[in-house]
């Protein structure tokens, strides 16, 4: 009887085991990504001077199994109607620090930053008019060869807001709303830097001048 019982005992423990190194060494788990905070429709630049556009948002990635993700590459698809856009440049980081994206890895605990996603270098334009915009995230990880879709974020621009948007130095955030899950739009604009004093002063003394 207690053979049986020790055969019984070991086979469990065997079993555990098993079960135990699927989850944390073998299990590949899933790139997960949480609804974005804020996201960015705007001209690429800290100052807001490029022409060019691009997509910003933030957000936390996380995996689902022990062992964490190997991300590749992210890109960003942008569509409003029948147009659409791929932003396929991917920088990522906290600000002052970004840097280009060229793979990530993604703990279970998961990672937060800002992702900036930029036109790809071919002339190609995607400006912010007013309608219906369907954003979606794509991820690659490695060893795959089809990008996956991570999320899908659904925001609107107005035609007042789209108006503003055609000034220059000007872009739209969202900032997502929990409790009516659904983004806020607003505007802003950078304002080109004042003269430093340095300037002001030899400005006021050539006045004087004259």
């Amino acid at each position: 009887m207690s053979v049986w019982l020790s055969l019984s005992v070991s086979f469990i423990a065997l079993i555990v085991s098993a079960i135990t190194a699927w989850l944390t060494l073998f299990r590949r788990g899933q790139l997960m990504m949480t609804q974005p905070t804020v996201v960015f429709f705007g001209p690429d630049g800290s100052a807001f001077d490029s022409g060019k556009s691009k997509v910003y948002l933030r957000t936390l990635l996380y995996c689902t199994a022990k062992r964490g993700f190997v991300l590749e590459s992210l890109f960003l698809s942008l569509q409003r109607n029948e147009s659409k856009q791929n932003f396929n440049i991917w920088v990522y980081g906290e600000k002052g620090s970004l840097k280009r994206g060229s793979g990530l890895f993604v703990p279970q605990d998961g990672v937060t930053f800002d992702h900036h996603f930029l036109l790809p270098e071919d002339g190609a334009d995607f400006p912010f008019l007013a309608g219906a915009y369907t954003l979606k995230v794509f991820a690659k990880a490695v060893g795959q060869q089809a990008p996956f879709e991570l999320m899908e974020v659904k925001v609107s621009i107005g035609e007042g807001h789209a108006r503003s948007l055609c000034e220059p130095r000007t872009g739209i955030y969202f900032d997502w709303g929990p409790d009516q899950q659904t983004y806020h739009p607003h505007i802003q604009t950078r304002h080109t830097e004042t003269p430093d004093m340095k300037n002001f002063l030899k400005l006021i003394e050539a006045q004087r001048t004259t």
